[in-house]
Formats: structure tokens, C-alpha cells, sequence
């Protein structure tokens, strides 16, 4: 019976009630505060020293050979922009300014289409530099893209030249008349293919996306308030504990 009497009166001992836990955090208010403003005050810092970044594109139609087939595949084009022409222009710009380009540049092709899209993050005090950066991967573009439709062009009409020329050789050969005609339609056909070749297009250069990338500094000072009142809640708590445990030292 007694022992039962000291197990419930040990239990009670050791049960720590709201109040104990509202006296314990009045207590240590002082670290809750600072821990709390000092959270409050770095995030709205953060959130007002942060600078503003938005997405700039540049978007370039390939060239067709006809609807819906391009002369070159995107991908293969992509490829180039990613693997040699960027990185020509980023050790040119690192030559000219003594310093790496402070923002990505992405390429996409949006599905099924014949779009290159380029993008860079960048902040306003930076949109020079992305024009210049977009305006010459666009003209390495435009190059690439002028001599494939000059080589496909010079190709169709070498083999147009070439079907006339058989054409007209047939015409005063006897039991040709379906060689002839076959040949016509040959011709016709890369005749079609010839004038229906759509040279590149430049669609958009460094537009500035409306939308601003990054948490809003709304949130960003809502959730350092989160921050410091949990932290502060923790910390006062823990500034308890440690002095429980040194007065229980000092007394041993």
C-alpha cells in the first residue's frame, strides 16, 4: 500500500502540467523574443535585399522543307546550341568581361513543333547581357538554318536540271512514254518540295515573362515569422532545461 502511495505520488511529481509550461515560457520570454524579432527582422532583410528575377525568352522557328518536316531536327539542333555554340559564346564573354555569364541559358523544343526556345533567369540589371547572349545564339541559328535551306534548295534544283534534261532526251525515243511521264511526275513532285520551303523565323528576342520567379517576399517573411516563433518556442524551452540541469549539478 505504501509503495503504491510513494509510485502515485512519484508520478505525480513528475507530471508536468499547462501551467508549469506557461510559467516556464513567461519565464524565458525574453529568448522568445529575441529569437523571434531577430528571425523576423533577417527575413524581411532577405525578402527586401533579394533582387527580383524573371524569365526572359527567345523563341525561333526552324526551317521547313515542307508541313510539319524540318530540314533540320530539333533535337540535333538543340544539341549544337547546348554542346558548341554556348559554350563558344560563354568563353568569348569570359575573355571580354573577365567573368562567367551570371545566369543559365535553357533550351526546349516545345512538342511537336518546330520551336527552338531559349531561356534564361536573370535579373533586370542583367537583361543587356541575355539579349546579347540570345541575340547571338539566334544568329548562329540563323546562319546554320540559311546554309540548309540554300544546300536542300541547290539539291532540288540539280535534281530538277537532271529530270528535264533525261526528259528531253526521252522525248525523241520511241515506247518511252512511261518513263517520261514517270519522270515528269519526279519532277513535279521536287518542284512542290522546292517552293514549299519555309525559311527560319525569328519569333521572339529576350522577352521579359510578367511573372516573377522566386517565393513572393510575402512569404518569405511569413515563413521566417514561422521560424522564429517555433525556434523561439524551442530555444526557450531549452534555455530551461539547461538551467534545470545546472542547478541539479551545482547541487550533486
Amino acid at each position: 500500500m505504501e509503495e503504491r502511495q510513494r509510485s502515485a505520488q512519484q508520478s505525480a511529481d513528475d507530471e508536468i502540467s499547462l501551467v508549469d509550461l506557461a510559467s516556464t515560457f513567461l519565464r524565458r520570454r525574453r529568448i522568445f523574443y529575441v529569437v523571434f524579432l531577430v528571425t523576423l527582422v533577417a527575413g524581411i532583410v532577405y525578402a527586401l535585399l533579394t533582387p527580383e528575377k524573371y524569365d526572359y525568352v527567345s523563341l525561333f522557328k526552324l526551317s521547313e522543307k515542307d508541313a510539319g518536316s524540318f530540314i533540320e531536327k530539333p533535337a540535333t539542333v538543340i544539341a549544337t546550341l547546348e554542346n558548341r555554340w554556348l559554350p563558344e559564346i560563354e568563353a568569348t564573354f569570359r575573355a571580354e568581361h573577365d567573368r562567367p555569364i551570371a545566369f543559365d541559358v535553357i533550351f526546349s523544343n516545345p512538342e511537336n513543333t518546330g520551336l527552338v526556345r531559349i531561356v534564361s533567369e536573370a535579373t533586370p540589371a542583367n537583361s543587356e547581357s541575355v539579349k546579347q547572349i540570345h541575340s547571338q545564339l539566334i544568329e548562329k541559328l540563323e546562319q546554320s538554318q540559311s546554309v540548309a535551306v540554300s544546300t536542300l534548295e541547290s539539291n532540288l534544283k540539280r535534281q530538277i536540271e537532271s529530270l528535264s534534261s533525261t526528259i528531253d532526251k526521252l522525248e525523241g525515243s520511241v515506247d518511252v512514254g512511261a518513263a517520261i511521264a514517270d519522270a515528269v511526275n519526279k519532277r513535279l513532285s521536287l518542284e512542290v518540295l522546292l517552293h514549299s520551303i519555309q525559311p527560319a523565323e525569328l519569333l521572339v528576342l529576350n522577352r521579359q515573362m510578367v511573372e516573377r520567379k522566386g517565393p513572393a517576399r510575402s512569404l518569405i517573411v511569413v515563413l521566417a515569422a514561422m521560424l522564429g516563433l517555433m525556434g523561439g518556442i524551442f530555444l526557450s524551452f531549452f534555455a530551461e532545461f539547461v538551467s534545470l540541469v545546472r542547478k541539479n549539478l551545482n547541487e550533486m
